[in-house]
């Protein structure tokens, strides 16, 4: 079979990597992909937005089966568009998707369906954002309503940093649109963990946990990123959460987004906060999270593209999906300056060295330069590797990273650390 993935960063080089492992597919193609996708797909110059020409090529090249990475096409409709054309799709819809497209949305669903959360409030005023912040003081968190690339979350420890968010995100409109409504909430603590789970609609099959490290520097310090890294399994999620997760939070979303007229196919993220007061959700993203993809998929045993069919099919109800008892970790490197301006050309020395200690090493912002390949993005790498344990696979990705340099590279030297005081 022939099958298009959508998408040109880290998540969807993962996704090539695994989808390419089915014995079922013959070719797999890449909308816009980038240097490193290049040598596992065929690479389209499409964007992942621009829903029409990718249809239009999937039409024209007879796509057996289309699987979506990013959320802004999900949000856009392509999921829609490429089943009214009669073509099979991996995704949410654009009113399932609108989960991860509002804040707003998903808040009210969690406080219509007893899907535990943090207190919130939303506003469409800055001065009335700013007064609620002022009354109830800080430590609080500001999010934008719309998609920001998950950039536009600021976790604010004292109040003055809560209200220039607020100015940042609605009067310069830093994300734009994104942030003609916002969101307040409690601050929660604990730690945090991404669960992502498989769903029909129906039936729902989390996927092993992972770890994000949201945070440009060690320790959790700095502006929040896209993600520097993720590992997996997180030993923070305990075998006694899994049942409170699974009935409490994913299968009371995917039934309460039935009710409310969005039926939600694909991957669900559920990014929760383990509190003393037990797991909470943070937030839903409506797809693969990234860079927990590439640690998720590294252990994921079973053929993809069978689990795919399933949700494709609705017949995902008790299927066997098997994981590797390995550990993954993922260390992301970046552009100097990311998550602000960075710059981009940079030739990376070491990729073949990195790949020959066993690592594998996924391209999200790469590109090719006189027939080398050069830093083209903020996030421009997500090493990964496995291990038998979580310190051993920390020893593993870190060998590989220590052979990749360009001018400017930053990556964090704790991925994985807080794992190992569950440990």
């Amino acid at each position: 079979m022939k099958v298009l993935v959508v998408g040109g960063g880290g998540r969807e080089h993962a996704m090539v990597w695994k989808i390419k492992q089915s014995p079922r597919v013959k070719e797999v193609f890449c909308a816009p992909g980038n240097a490193g996708i290049a040598r596992d797909a065929v690479c389209i110059p499409i964007g992942a937005e621009d829903v029409d020409a990718l249809l239009k090529f999937a039409l024209e090249t007879k796509i057996d089966l289309t699987v979506v990475g990013p959320e802004a096409p999900l949000t856009l409709g392509i999921v829609d568009k490429f089943r009214a054309e009669g073509l099979r799709i991996f995704g949410a819809t654009k009113k399932a998707a609108e989960l991860e497209g509002s804040k707003v949305l998903a808040k009210e669903l969690m406080y219509k369906y007893n899907i535990p959360t943090a207190k919130y409030a939303d506003f469409t005023d800055a001065s009335k954002a700013i007064a609620y912040i002022k009354q109830n003081g800080a430590p609080c968190v500001v999010k934008a309503d719309g998609l920001a690339a998950g950039k536009g979350v600021v976790v604010a420890m004292d109040e003055q940093t809560a209200v220039d968010a607020v100015k940042m995100i609605m009067e310069d409109k830093a994300f734009g649109e994104s942030g003609n409504r916002l969101v307040v909430e409690e601050f929660l603590e604990g730690e945090e963990v991404s669960i992502l789970a498989f769903t029909d609609g129906t039936a729902v099959i989390p996927m092993v946990s992972s770890q994000d490290h949201k945070r440009i520097f060690e320790n959790d310090e700095g502006p929040n990123t896209g993600g520097m890294g993720a590992y997996s399994p997180a030993p923070v999620y305990t075998g006694d959460l899994e049942p409170f997760v699974y009935d409490r939070i994913l299968l009371p979303t995917i039934e309460g987004m039935k009710t409310e007229g969005r039926t939600y196919e694909g991957v669900l993220y559920a990014g929760l906060m383990i509190t003393k007061d037990g797991p909470k959700v943070l937030e839903y993203n409506a797809r693969f999270g990234d860079p927990e993809t590439q640690a998720v998929l590294m252990r994921l045993e079973t053929d993809i593209v069978e689990i795919i069919d399933a949700v494709i099919d609705k017949r995902l109800a008790g299927m066997d999906i098997r994981w590797h008892d390995k550990a993954a970790v993922c260390v992301v490197m970046a552009s100097g300056g990311y998550p602000g301006s960075y710059k981009k050309g940079d030739v990376i020395s070491g990729l073949d060295e990195a790949a020959a200690t066993g690592a594998t090493v996924f391209h999200a912002g790469t590109a090719e330069k006189d027939g080398k390949i050069a830093a083209s993005g903020g996030r421009v790498l997500g090493v990964t590797a496995l291990g038998k344990t979580i310190p051993e696979a920390i020893e593993n990705v870190y060998k590989a990273v220590d052979k990749i340099s360009w001018d400017g590279v930053q990556f964090r030297r704790d991925i994985g650390k807080k794992a190992l005081k569950h440990l």
